[in-house]
């Protein structure tokens, strides 16, 4: 079994994986750590010399040898990953999803003191940074939404997330 964790970043899904990884004995594969490792470049550095175009090449790529070749295993995936090409649907094919649901002011919050990691929002002012999440968030929450599960994570600890999701999986 695969379970991958989808969500807007800043949403918890590294921090989640890990520790639903520890609890249940699986495997943990984070995408853009895996993208950075086999590029030998951070996703930064991917965006700033090659551009977006490229990088979504990139990530759909590892997603899908990553699925067609891995078991039991938690795969964070990219904010993003779900976004683009179909990949949502072979997401769902080939795994169980999971939606970690984020509100913006959580989202804003969390993410103004990671902006030097996040290339889509590093040049963003704090001020406007809940206007564009929320923006983004109504894009991306039609592909977000076609996960299999949902789980909320605003103002929860993360060890009760991850037993919401280990009873939504029958695990």
């Amino acid at each position: 079994m695969i379970i991958s964790l989808i969500g807007y970043m800043g949403s918890g899904k590294s921090h989640i994986s890990k520790i639903l990884s520890d609890k249940i004995n699986f495997k943990l594969i984070d995408l853009d750590k895996e993208i950075s490792r086999r590029n030998k470049l951070t996703i930064p550095e991917i965006f700033e010399k090659k551009g977006e175009i490229y990088f979504r090449k990139l990530e759909r790529e590892a997603l899908e040898e990553i699925l067609a070749s891995e078991e039991n295993v938690i795969l964070s995936l990219g904010g993003g990953t779900p976004v683009y090409y179909n990949n949502m649907e072979i997401i769902n094919h080939n795994s169980r999803s999971v939606f970690l649901r984020t509100s913006v002011g959580t989202l804003a919050e969390r993410l103004s003191k990671q902006k030097e990691k996040r290339p889509l929002i590093a040049n963003i002012s704090d001020e406007d940074l809940p206007e564009f999440i929320a923006k983004h968030l109504f894009e991306r929450n039609q592909f977000y939404s076609k996960a299999q599960f949902t789980v909320g994570t605003d103002g929860r600890e993360p060890e009760n997330i991850v037993k919401e999701i280990i009873e939504k999986l029958y695990l």
